[in-house]
């Protein structure tokens, strides 16, 4: 959270990594403390506070959480500015501790074209299930002009796109009304171009399952209007 990465259903749980052994209190629900040697490449300082750097944080996270968590916090830090290099040298070092598969196949997955959690949610529930792995920022020609769908599978041309409550709350995303009409002409205009559009909400994501469903479903409809009579 101070690096600024994007995070999805924390525990409260906090995690503190210490260079002397932990005087641990029984009992304790909250910190949670770590004995861990820490090279100086791992250390740094955010507005005086030491912390671990972008990289060894994004890497302890990936090995303590749920992959769904874990997606969220690698992308929105690729976007931030972690080095590739630099995880993959920290998770070499990690060998043999646990959790490290699970970073592995978590980091290989992330992306930094992803725009938001809820993107980074849908692709990690598809390619959890086994789909094809998704396409981003994908354009697409129109009679309206030129739009970019969030994510998708071109080749079939299903396009999904993830819709946050925010971007029709008003303010600097204009007036609901006019968005909403603007977004219906967007979409119109996608269908004519051939476009199988998905909408995703934030209530679609609390049930992974359903969701993928609805992909494989969608898929399956694309194959048959593309396979040959």
């Amino acid at each position: 959270m101070l690096w600024g990465c994007w995070t999805w259903r924390l525990a409260a749980e906090v995690h503190v990594t210490q260079l002397g052994h932990p005087k641990v209190r029984s009992g304790d629900r909250v910190l949670r403390r770590h004995w861990t040697d820490l090279p100086v490449r791992d250390r740094c300082a955010l507005d005086g506070l030491p912390v671990t750097g972008l990289e060894r944080t994004v890497v302890d996270c990936l090995r303590g959480l749920r992959e769904p968590q874990g997606i969220v916090i690698a992308d929105s830090a690729l976007r931030i500015g972690a080095r590739t290099e630099v995880l993959e040298t920290v998770l070499e070092e990690s060998a043999g501790k646990r959790g490290v598969v699970r970073a592995r196949r978590v980091l290989a997955a992330a992306d930094v074209r992803s725009e938001s959690p809820g993107e980074s949610l849908v692709r990690w529930f598809a390619v959890d299930a086994g789909l094809p792995a998704l396409d981003l920022a994908i354009p697409v020609a129109t009679w309206l002009g030129a739009f970019w769908l969030d994510l998708g599978w071109p080749d079939l041309r299903i396009g999904i796109e993830f819709d946050g409550a925010v971007k029709y709350s008003g303010g600097r995303y204009g007036e609901p009304g006019e968005r909403l009409l603007a977004e219906k002409r967007r979409q119109d205009a996608l269908v004519e171009a051939g476009w199988t559009i998905i909408r995703v909400t934030w209530a679609d994501l609390s049930d992974p399952e359903r969701l993928v469903a609805r992909l494989r479903a969608a898929r399956e409809r694309a194959r048959a209007r593309h396979t040959p009579r």
